[in-house]
This record gives structure tokens, C-alpha cells and sequence, in this order.
């Protein structure tokens, strides 16, 4: 017989605690709203009503101890029901007198979770620092003879480029959308298909101490970045992006662009990649007098050999375009010019990679065609790795972005002019000057 229990929980959570229509619980949200919480005493009285064994998840094992057991063994104690609960600490589980279990495991050890059974309810706490592989294995593990099947993720909002958020709302490389995360934000849970989504934020936790709400609010003044994360419980870009200029615009508004330019510089560049690295070839565009770059054309593909690229990229032989791709596959360049393309290996030297994302820098506008997806994943979010004490690497990004190595290379023989003028060159405006092509 289960228990009865009396316990105050916040507003925002309690159809939550009570709701499993749905297979997947996606709940997501700034620091101390108490999201962790509520998921742990939803799991626990899940358990107490009906026989289950649930298995908690986080990245690293070890990291278990102070957070989700400690957190669980802080519910048993306030609910009251020690005498039916039990906490061993080593290894580290939840067992129930109805014979229910909570199991916990890390996917730094993912032989752990060969060996487990009949597994009916999986929360991931903190899955954004889980792979989405490790979050597909999961799936896989989640699996029962006759009981419905739940899923339970949490996490704070990191960047865009997340795997939670291409998977629960959009994924631009694949065009694929499910929820507008703003919609989320305005109405704090919304139900898509076999999914509930949820969000919270300090607000929502009413047994907050005010000092903690104030330390939140004052990130704004010297950690934008976090406070968006930590306070609002959004998604966006986390960090410093490299191309602040970069726009996406129709593909016939830039071709048509392309097409007013007075004797536009045009060029392909290409990065070659196999299993685990992308084959990026690029055709882009440059208005010199404006300082605009315009990428138009993209193709994006991986674990092809070099013949089944070659007949990807045909076209290229007929058209007869130069092609500026990366030195250090040389072999790669003398077969792709056996077969006829007119292929050449691109400049590289010490510290190319600083110096061609400089270059790239300087143009006033990066304008790219919506026709072009995995260009706009990789850029129009990329932004810079930091070191260990937060200053960042010029020449280090937070993914490698191949679309980025084929335009440095279709524009390593070309400069933009700095954007600075000289004191001469404002006293004579109309003075000649020689046009690169």
C-alpha cells in the first residue's frame, strides 16, 4: 500500500509531478529553479506507486554522490518514508519495499549498463554534457515487457549548437524543426506529439533565498552570457561569436546580388574529410568595393572515397572552375586532377589558420544563401574556444568547421583591404585605385 504523503511543492511544478502522458519529460531552465528537484520527487513517487526499476544518468559516475543520490536521499528523509525506502551508498541505489529500484550509472563507464534489465524510466540530469550518442545508447537500454516507457532530461540551456536543443527544437543542418524555443519561454509548457516540454526559472522556485536571486541578477552587469543561461533559462549563443557580420538571406535575392556586382571575384575552395571529417566544397563570391562575401553554393558530405566524390563533383570538370584545397592531402589533389579537375593546392603556412579567419574577418558583410544549410550550422553560431583561464584562442573554435577551411582556402591568394583609411586616402577620396581580381 503506498503511503500517504503531504508535501508543499511550487506552483509551476505540480502538474508536472502527476503528468505521464507522455513518453519523453524535457525540462529546462536557469540556475536554482528547482527543476532537479521536482524530477526526483516525481521519480520517487512514480516508484512507491507501481514496481519499476529507473536508472538516473549523468556523464561522469562520480558526480552522482552530491547531486542526484544526495538529492533523493534528501526527498526519502523529508517524505518521511525511510521505513520503505532504503539508500545504499555503496554501490550507490534506491531500493523500495514494492521491490522498485533506482539504479545510477555514468556513461564514463558505459559497460556498466550492459548488464541492466527491464529498465522502464531513464532521467538524464545535466544531459546537455551527454553525447547524443550516449543519448541514443540510452534509448536503446530503455526497454520493458508490458510497462509504458519514460525518458526524463534535464539540463541548463547551453549554446545552439547543443544536441538538446537540435533534437527537442530545431536543427538548421538538417532543416529540421520541432518547437520554437521562444514559444517555450511564453508559455512555459507546451506538448508536441509524445514530448513535454517544460520550463522554469528562479522565479518558479519559491523557497529560494533572495541573496541567490540577487547574485543571478547581477551577471548582467559582467557575464551576459551566463546571466542568459543562469537567470532567463535561454538558449543562445554561448560565447564570442567569430562572424558577428554574418547574415543568411533567399538564395535568388543572393544570386541576384551576386549578379550586380561589377566584375565579382568568384571561387571554390575545399576541405577534404572521410569517416569522422566532413568533404566541404565551397562556391562563393566577392564584391571588392562593398567588402561583401557572398557563399552560394555548398557541398557537404562524408565517408565517400575519392572516386564517389569525383562523381559527386562532376560538374566541376565540365565547368572547368579552379578549385584551392587543402595542402596537406596531397595525394588527394594529384587524383582529383588525374580525373580532370582543375584542383591546386591552397597556401598554408605558420599560423595560416589566424591569419585566413582575420582575413575572413575584414569583410564588412558575410552574406550567405539559405540554400547552403551545414555553411549557416557551422558559422552563423561559431564562436571561440577559451582557454582554462577564459581568454580566447583566435585560432580554436568551439566545433572544427570545414566550411570555414574551404573558404580560407578558395580565398588564400586574395586580400580585403583593411577597412581603416589612411590619412591620404581621406584627403584624396577620387584617387585610383587598383582592383584586385
Amino acid at each position: 500500500m503506498t503511503p500517504l504523503i503531504e508535501k508543499e511543492v511550487n506552483p509551476h511544478f505540480e502538474h508536472f509531478l502527476f503528468d505521464w502522458n507522455q513518453k519523453f519529460q524535457f525540462l529546462v531552465g536557469g540556475y536554482g529553479s528547482s527543476k532537479s528537484y521536482h524530477i526526483a520527487l516525481k521519480l520517487v513517487l512514480k516508484l512507491l506507486e507501481e514496481k519499476r526499476t529507473a536508472l538516473v544518468i549523468r556523464e561522469v559516475y562520480d558526480t552522482h554522490r552530491e547531486s542526484t543520490f544526495s538529492l533523493l536521499q534528501e526527498i526519502v528523509s523529508d517524505l518521511g518514508i525511510d521505513h520503505v525506502v532504503k539508500c545504499r551508498s555503496s554501490p550507490l541505489a534506491l531500493t523500495f519495499r514494492n521491490g522498485s529500484s533506482i539504479l545510477f550509472k555514468g556513461l564514463d563507464k558505459p559497460e556498466k549498463l550492459k548488464s541492466i534489465n527491464n529498465i522502464s524510466i531513464i532521467w538524464i540530469e545535466e544531459c546537455s554534457e551527454v553525447s547524443y550518442e550516449g543519448f541514443k545508447e540510452l534509448l536503446g537500454r530503455l526497454r520493458h515487457p508490458s510497462l509504458p516507457l519514460y525518458m526524463m532530461l534535464s539540463t541548463n540551456p547551453v549554446g545552439q549548437d547543443n544536441w538538446t536543443y537540435r533534437h527537442f527544437f530545431r536543427d538548421e543542418q538538417l532543416k529540421r524543426f520541432v518547437l520554437d524555443d521562444e514559444t517555450l519561454y511564453k508559455k512555459r509548457t507546451v506538448v508536441i506529439k509524445d514530448t513535454y516540454y517544460h520550463h522554469s526559472t528562479a522565479e518558479d522556485n519559491l523557497f529560494l533565498p533572495k541573496s541567490y536571486v540577487k547574485q543571478l541578477d547581477e551577471l548582467k552587469e559582467y557575464d551576459p552570457d551566463l546571466y542568459r543561461i543562469a537567470r532567463k533559462g535561454y538558449f543562445g549563443i554561448n560565447g564570442t561569436k567569430v562572424f558577428p557580420q554574418f547574415e543568411v538571406r533567399s538564395h535568388s535575392d543572393v544570386i541576384e546580388a551576386i549578379q550586380q556586382i561589377d566584375r565579382p571575384l568568384k571561387r571554390a575552395g575545399m576541405d577534404f574529410g572521410f569517416v569522422e571529417s566532413y568533404n566541404a566544397l565551397i562556391r562563393l563570391a566577392v564584391d571588392h568595393e562593398k567588402k561583401y562575401l557572398y557563399i552560394y553554393w555548398e557541398y557537404y558530405d562524408r565517408g565517400k572515397t575519392d572516386d564517389e566524390t569525383a562523381i559527386d563533383l562532376k560538374e566541376f570538370i565540365e565547368s572547368k572552375e579552379l578549385i584551392k584545397a587543402d595542402a596537406a592531402e596531397p595525394k588527394t589533389i594529384h587524383y582529383f586532377r588525374q580525373r580532370g579537375f582543375q584542383m591546386v593546392a591552397a597556401h598554408k603556412f605558420q599560423g595560416s589558420r589566424l591569419q585566413y579567419t582575420k582575413k575572413i574577418k575584414r569583410f564588412k558583410k558575410i552574406i550567405c544563401s539559405d540554400a547552403c544549410p551545414y555553411t549557416i550550422y557551422e558559422l552563423q553560431s561559431l564562436t571561440y574556444k577559451a582557454d582554462k583561464d577564459g581568454r580566447l584562442e583566435e585560432d580554436e573554435f568551439q566545433i572544427d568547421p570545414h566550411t570555414l577551411s574551404a573558404i580560407w582556402y578558395a580565398l588564400d591568394d586574395y586580400e580585403v583591404t583593411d577597412l581603416k583609411q589612411t590619412a591620404s586616402e581621406r584627403v584624396r577620396p577620387n584617387r585610383e585605385r587598383r582592383s584586385i581580381q
